[in-house]
């Protein structure tokens, strides 16, 4: 049975009536089994988060990142708990899980260079007067968790929230609630009570705390379709920060390309990485007409067969796990489909490997002309687009509403150049797969990607306002009074 919601420095359990449960995709078993959060629990953790803020805000700099620091070696302690949640909920091999727990571990010293160098205080003078820069927190931050990365991407939000002084509550994905559980088990300890709280259920309690009027902000991570509905219900309050991180439909474009075994990892890795359950994933691999398009393609797709593919504890490890759910394998299916019905040529067929589980291989279709709908498919299946020069196969990489992710291929530094200026994304990678982004950067997209404010290291600009103003100890006449003054 699970603990439930962590409101208060307390656990409670939720709506009896309301079950929430996650599975493994693959043996069926039940992970998590408790309740969603009722509606006065959810009021009770905003109220939490809203009283604790009135205290923790005022904790100096250094004493949250002591708090951090708890954490951080409370979740070293118990890192095979999490690991095993994480691998269990996602069906991610374990090698990926202990990955994502040491991505969590390094964000806390990254997050604190990041909040003293981009909203720490500065101050300048000039004869007795100072200009004075500080940033102040927002208050109570409502942070929804995805489930591809359900401990390292809330966490890329909590601890710079935490940091600049915010209180948050949580929710996590209704897929991975353990996994979410468990990173609130090693915050328990670390914490204030009502500084981080966590409330777990599916789309009925996130859109109850979504509209909660005693929220300041809200942080999401997931798709463009949920996160277009978050804006539209915040549009109508501009004084509330919101940052949305949604995916995209990521190019690969292949240049003047070597033809070797690390073109073909390169594609390898941005397309079916995590089962190609990445934002970042490449869903679109632009190749050159002619002899050498054909050879890497061939080459391509004797890889991709040879691939691993089992279950997240299996041993030896495997490169892919499955899907986080038999849904989501069923909709790579439907969009094959619908791809094929489209005119798209198969030319590696994705299908389930174990009837009744998400255990899926990875699909390849040629769609070159093909009116293929700009949308994100979350699984490991790949366009192969053909294009006839350079310009074409930018213009279009460049075809689509999303602006998350992008990567060029390539030993021709003046088609980097003109890649690197013409393509419209937030990351935008040269010889490394488009699933490459640095914790020491910022990371988000452009139109239906994002709302422009990236997380990584810019996740500390929207965690804190900024605050400006001139200061004197007493008030001054000028040396040269204004026209009229005197009239």
């Amino acid at each position: 049975m699970a603990q439930g919601h962590y409101i208060n420095g307390a656990w409670q359990q939720g709506d009896v009536s309301k079950s929430l449960k996650s599975f493994n995709s693959v043996s069926h078993e039940c992970v998590y089994d408790g309740f969603e959060a009722r509606p006065d629990q959810i009021n009770e953790a905003v109220s939490a988060a809203r009283q604790a803020f009135k205290t923790w805000r005022l904790v100096s700099f250094e004493e949250r990142v002591a708090c951090c620091r708890l954490f951080i070696q409370t979740l070293k302690d118990h890192s095979y708990d999490l690991v095993s949640a994480i691998g269990r909920e996602t069906a991610k091999p374990r090698w990926e899980c202990e990955l994502e727990i040491q991505t969590v571990i390094a964000k806390l010293d990254i997050s604190i260079l990041a909040h003293l160098e981009r909203t720490g205080y500065r101050m300048t003078q000039t004869g007795s007067v100072k200009a004075v820069l500080q940033h102040r927190p927002h208050g109570v931050i409502a942070l929804f968790g995805p489930y591809n990365f359900p401990a390292h991407l809330p966490n890329g939000h909590i601890m710079p929230a935490l940091l600049a002084g915010n209180c948050i509550v949580f929710k996590p994905s209704e897929l991975t609630p353990l996994a979410g559980e468990v990173m609130i088990q090693c915050w328990e300890k670390s914490l204030p009570k009502g500084v981080i709280n966590l409330v777990q259920g599916s789309v009925s309690v996130g859109t109850y705390l979504a509209q909660h009027p005693q929220l300041d902000g809200l942080f999401f991570t997931g798709s463009a379709r949920v996160g277009h509905l978050l804006h539209e219900q915040f549009a109508a309050f501009p004084e509330k920060i919101m940052a949305l991180e949604m995916g995209g439909n990521n190019p690969l474009v292949l240049g003047a390309f070597e033809d070797n075994e690390a073109t073909i990892y390169t594609c390898i890795q941005s397309a079916f990485l995590s089962a190609g359950q990445r934002c970042t994933c490449a869903r679109r691999v632009f190749v050159p007409v002619g002899t050498k398009g054909d050879h890497f393609i061939e080459q391509l797709l004797g890889r991709v067969e040879k691939l691993v593919i089992g279950e997240w504890n299996a041993e030896p490890q495997p490169f892919m796990g499955a899907l986080v759910s038999v849904a989501a394998a069923s909709r790579v299916l439907q969009a094959q489909q619908e791809w094929k019905d489209k005119g798209a040529k198969v030319l590696k067929t994705a299908q389930i490997l174990k009837e009744g589980t998400a255990l899926i291989s990875p699909g390849i279709l040629d769609t070159t002309g093909c009116d293929i709908p700009d949308e994100e498919v979350f699984g490991p299946l790949m366009q192969i687009i053909r294009y006839e020069n350079f310009e074409t196969a930018i213009n279009l990489a460049n075809a689509t509403h999303y602006g998350l992710s992008a990567a060029l291929l390539s030993t021709n530094s003046k088609e980097f150049e003109y890649f690197e200026r013409e393509i419209r994304a937030g990351v935008v990678n040269w010889n490394r797969p488009t699933t490459g982004a640095s914790s020491h950067m910022p990371f988000g997209g452009v139109g239906k990607s994002g709302n422009l404010r990236p997380t990584a290291y810019y996740a500390a600009d929207s965690c804190s306002y900024p605050v400006a103003g001139v200061q004197a100890e007493t008030p001054e006449i000028p040396a040269i009074l204004p026209p009229g003054w005197n009239s």
